[in-house]
C-alpha cells in the first residue's frame, strides 16, 4: 500500500502544480486585458473615441446604418 500512497501523492502534486500554473495564467491574462482596457479609456484612446461617437451619433443615423447592414447581409 505504500507504493499506492506514493503514487497518489505524485498525482495530487502534479494536479496541484497544474492548478497553480492555470491560476497564474488566468491572473496574467486578466491583468493584461485590464491594462489594455484602461489604456483604451485614456483621453484620445480607442474606447474613449468609441464612447464619444456613440453618445454623439443621432439615433436616425444608427438606424440607417443598421438597416443598410441588414440589407447587405440578407443579400449574401
Amino acid at each position: 500500500m505504500s507504493a499506492d500512497k506514493e503514487n497518489a501523492r505524485r498525482v495530487i502534486d502534479r494536479a496541484t502544480e497544474a492548478v497553480r500554473d492555470a491560476t497564474e495564467a488566468v491572473r496574467t491574462t486578466s491583468e493584461s486585458i485590464a491594462g489594455a482596457i484602461e489604456a483604451g479609456r485614456q483621453p484620445g484612446g480607442v474606447l474613449d473615441q468609441l464612447t464619444r461617437l456613440t453618445r454623439d451619433a443621432p439615433l436616425r443615423s444608427l438606424m440607417i446604418a443598421f438597416l443598410a447592414g441588414f440589407i447587405i447581409a440578407y443579400r449574401r
